[in-house]
């Protein structure tokens, strides 16, 4: 499909809709769509996200400029109606392939009331594209702007159902502003969040972007992490069988063990074997994932240190260790920690770590950490937000069917 993205300006411009633009964009690209992203500043996001200039889209060229201060003293005067006239031609000709055409603002603020007259008088025209205008700020809802809106044409194009569009806000107090303003029911109107690259604010290393697509644990909630190599001492198996307690209170509840097998002793075969097999036998295959059986590379410190920053716990259910550097680990990296109660890591912990035998009953160990999930609302926001605020969930759960 086709789609263009409209708007004054794009990246690498700065600006919050300019940000929102680049993921969108980015993102309808990698699912597929031939994106065009058409501004008066900006630059081409890559060699398939290409820019259309057009300049007189600028709420600051000197032309449109002078015309808002005409409309901001309530004066509709032949520079609007040129202006408008020559962005009518010029879209026309920039839309005549586009199957559908996103609006982000133009069509609710007056920054640039010639380019919406425009967009409106070929949409009334049925020469547009199927239409969706997405609002993130209304003129007439919000004081500062009031002093430069008068009642009549253009300025009531920002408050006017146009009909046969679709409109997309960013919150539901946008949605009741917008609701109010151009009488639609609040359900005609989508709301569609912006969200968090979680890859850019992590920082995360290629190799952890590759590993977090193939097992999709970013979708998982809460996320154990199990930074150990593959060898029976770890106590792996009671980390399993507490997984599937948990997912019975939490179903997407996933474990990651990071290391691979233990490199001194061949039995350590035999033991990724037997844990294959439980995995399977409790139903895990899914959300218990073992990085050995994703990569042959070693795992370098940086990337362990990736999945620090996106684990929700850890859970470190050894029988034995010499000293229990993930403990210290996950407290550099504000992890709650569930931790076998052995001398190492209660001398490490104190009573700053919650622990466990390493012979419990696996949903003994399930309901401490259920109990920390659900009674914390640092931790309930987090994975909320992990759930619902990645611009690839966004874009799965609302951009995807609006484009459909």
């Amino acid at each position: 499909m086709n789609i263009a993205i409209l708007h004054y300006s794009v990246p690498p411009i700065v600006g919050g809709v300019e940000s929102v633009i680049g993921h969108h964009a980015r993102l309808m690209s990698a699912n597929g769509h031939s994106v065009r992203l058409i501004a008066a500043r900006g630059e081409s996001l890559n060699n398939k996200i290409l820019l259309t200039e057009l300049p007189l889209a600028d709420s600051r060229h000197e032309r449109v400029a002078h015309m808002k201060d005409q409309l901001d003293r309530g004066e509709v005067t032949p520079d609007f109606e040129s202006l408008r006239d020559e962005l009518v031609i010029q879209l026309q000709t920039t839309l005549a392939s586009v199957d559908i055409l996103i609006a982000h603002n133009v069509c609710s603020l007056n920054k640039n009331l010639a380019l919406t007259a425009a967009l409106y008088q070929l949409h009334i025209s049925k020469k547009l594209p199927r239409l969706i205008l997405w609002h993130h700020d209304l003129a007439w809802t919000t004081p500062r702007y009031q002093p430069e809106l008068h009642d009549g044409y253009p300025w009531d194009l920002l408050r006017t159902d146009w009909g046969e569009t679709s409109h997309v806000v960013v919150s539901h107090l946008r949605r009741r502003e917008l609701s109010t303003l151009m009488k639609i029911q609040p359900d005609d109107i989508q709301i569609i969040p912006n969200g968090v690259d979680a890859a850019r604010f992590y920082k995360l290393e290629s190799q952890t972007q590759s590993l977090l697509e193939k097992t999709k644990l970013l979708d998982a909630a809460p996320i154990l992490l199990l930074p150990v190599r593959v060898t029976p001492r770890k106590n792996i198996e009671l980390a399993l069988h507490t997984l599937a307690e948990l997912r019975k209170q939490f179903p997407n509840a996933a474990l990651v063990v990071t290391g691979p097998l233990g490199p001194h002793n061949a039995d350590n075969h035999k033991y990724f074997e037997a844990l294959s097999s439980l995995r399977a036998q409790l139903g895990l295959q899914h959300s218990a994932h073992f990085l050995t059986e994703l990569t042959d590379s070693f795992l370098p410190d940086e990337v362990i240190a990736d999945f620090y920053r996106i684990a929700d716990a850890l859970l470190f259910p050894s029988r034995e260790e010499g000293f229990g550097i993930p403990l210290i680990e996950a407290a550099f990296s504000h992890l709650p920690a569930f931790c076998a109660d052995i001398p190492p890591l209660r001398e490490l912990g104190l009573n700053d770590a919650a622990f466990f035998s390493p012979d419990d009953d696996p949903a003994k160990i399930s309901g401490m950490i259920a109990e920390y999930f659900q009674s914390s609302p640092a931790a309930r926001l987090s994975m909320r937000a992990r759930a619902s605020f990645r611009w690839e969930a966004i874009y799965r759960q609302h951009i995807a069917p609006l484009l459909k």
